[in-house]
């Protein structure tokens, strides 16, 4: 005899966290500048009812240089946004994304002569 799973009932659903369409957008911007300058080169995006992770490789058999997370519960506390290093530290953390990616984007800042 066959086991027949349950279909999920809408009200025991929880909401997934996820990245918008305008922060993803400007997530892969920003990879796509840090691919064509040779810093990344493999991304991997997590999706969890509670966090959602975008991290970036310089190669993929190793561990991701930079995580982007976004974590709605801490939206009214710390906020949603955590930038976090290769080891684990917390880098920049905000209730916008702009900000966050503000370190990454200095990166790409070249002086022109």
């Amino acid at each position: 005899m066959s086991v027949v799973a349950p279909f999920p009932r809408t009200w025991d659903r929880r909401p997934i966290a996820t990245f918008d369409r305008k922060e993803l957008q400007r997530i892969l911007d920003l990879y796509g500048r840090m691919v064509a300058a040779g810093h990344w080169r493999d991304y991997a995006l997590r999706i969890d009812p509670d966090v959602t992770v975008f991290a970036a490789f310089r190669r993929h058999s190793e561990r991701p240089e930079i995580r982007i997370e976004k974590r709605p519960a801490l939206r009214l506390k710390q906020g949603a946004f955590a930038l976090i290093g290769e080891h684990g530290a917390v880098l920049k953390r905000g209730h916008e994304l702009a900000p966050v990616l503000a370190p990454l984007e200095r990166r790409l800042m070249r002086l022109v002569g």
